[in-house]
């Protein structure tokens, strides 16, 4: 170290050819030198300050673009969702709408198929019952014929003696045979 520390200090002693030489009076000579290293950066550091800071610009400008461009695509997808989330609230409450006229129309045919059940089994009814009263009639009728037919053999029984007995069936013999000749 300390050989390095000697040619620094021996360049300051030595004297160069001509008007050459170094300054060894700090404060003359730090204005001085600072203006020329700045100088000399403005110089040749101007352009490619000035290509950085261009750069950085229009890396700025572009993010800048990239970030409108983007912010407007989400624009228009936002829309493009708002307008699906219109056309499928349009269709759910057409669906809701159609539903309910559904609903109503098949209450109504429920209501209408149970009237006309109702107006069957009404008449089912009534012909059941008529066809009981039929029947009833007709039970009554032969029960009627019955007794009529069994008082009327009492009768006839009880008025009836051998010989009128034989001349009954004679006179239904005769009464046979004259049909049978007729029909021969």
């Amino acid at each position: 170290m300390k050989n390095v520390t000697d040619s620094f200090v021996s360049l300051v002693h030595w004297p160069f050819a001509g008007s050459f030489g170094v300054n060894t009076d700090i404060l003359a000579t730090n204005p001085i030198n600072l203006s020329v290293v700045l100088g000399v950066l403005i110089f040749f550091g101007k352009g490619v300050l000035s290509d950085l800071l261009d750069n950085r610009k229009l890396r700025i400008l572009n993010t800048i673009r990239n970030s409108e461009e983007l912010q407007e695509g989400a624009i228009e997808r936002l829309e493009k969702a708002r307008a699906r989330l219109r056309k499928v609230e349009m269709e759910a409450d057409q669906f809701r709408v159609n539903g309910y006229s559904e609903i109503e129309r098949e209450k109504l045919n429920l209501i209408n198929s149970t009237y006309k059940t109702l107006e069957q089994l009404e008449n089912y009814k009534n012909e059941t019952i008529h066809f009981e009263q039929q029947r009833a009639i007709n039970q009554v009728r032969q029960r009627v014929f019955q007794q009529a037919l069994q008082g009327a053999l009492g009768t006839l029984n009880s008025c009836l003696n051998k010989e009128l007995h034989l001349r009954t069936i004679s006179a239904n013999i005769g009464m046979f045979g004259s049909l049978k000749e007729i029909t021969d």
